[in-house]
């Protein structure tokens, strides 16, 4: 067909690379387990900010520079994050991106994480550590939603590329990459075990 495809919105997805990866993931766990228990200013953002569940994103919000396990996992993401630039096309010769926030969230039945994006960042993305049978995946908007004042609805069945939003699903040991300017958000748990993600910010600047 005579069309093109312009103006992609793209999302990177893919397992963890690195040996013992379920030993790590399970260290990954336990420290972040730990982490709750000792991050009083988290616990107590959290009861006012993020209801039910706990959060270090506004206490310990650069754990990669704070643990060493949390390092491992900023080095083992780094192919991955290179991978997705190549994709994007993204020019970084003269001033390579960093990881510049590293947070974790745990969501027990019933919490939900709203729309909102990553301002101030250039990529952003989710490394799953925990992902019970039944937990949700993230969902994502497209940005142009907002701009479609008379647009019909979309076909049932549609193509993912054509729905105005996609929910991807989570399974733990998987990362996922996608720009920081992308709206997302995480529907209220389901089950009674507890979904546990680390998420993360590079900026260019």
């Amino acid at each position: 067909m005579p069309i093109r495809s312009l103006f992609a919105t793209q999302i990177y997805t893919a397992a963890l690379h690195g040996r013992g990866r379920q030993a790590f993931n399970a260290q990954l766990l336990r420290e972040i387990r730990q982490l709750r228990r000792d991050d009083a200013a988290g616990r107590a953002w959290s009861r006012k900010n993020y209801p039910g569940g706990f959060t270090s994103y506004s206490s310990a919000n650069r754990m990669h520079r704070l643990s060493p396990t949390f390092a491992l996992l900023e080095r083992r993401l780094e192919p991955h994050v290179r991978a997705f630039c190549r994709a994007l096309d993204l020019d970084l010769a003269r001033r390579p991106l960093a990881m510049t926030d590293c947070w974790v969230s745990i969501m027990p039945a019933g919490v939900a994480h709203g729309l909102h994006l990553h301002p101030l960042s250039t990529l952003s993305g989710t490394y799953y550590v925990q992902v019970p049978p039944g937990t949700p995946g993230l969902k994502f908007e497209d940005p142009r939603l907002d701009r479609m004042m008379a647009a019909p609805p979309r076909r049932r069945g549609s193509r993912l590329q054509n729905r105005p939003w996609v929910v991807l699903r989570a399974h733990a040991g998987e990362l996922l990459l996608f720009e920081s300017w992308l709206r997302h958000e995480v529907a209220a748990n389901p089950v009674r075990s507890e979904r546990i993600s680390i998420s993360f910010n590079y900026s260019w600047f």
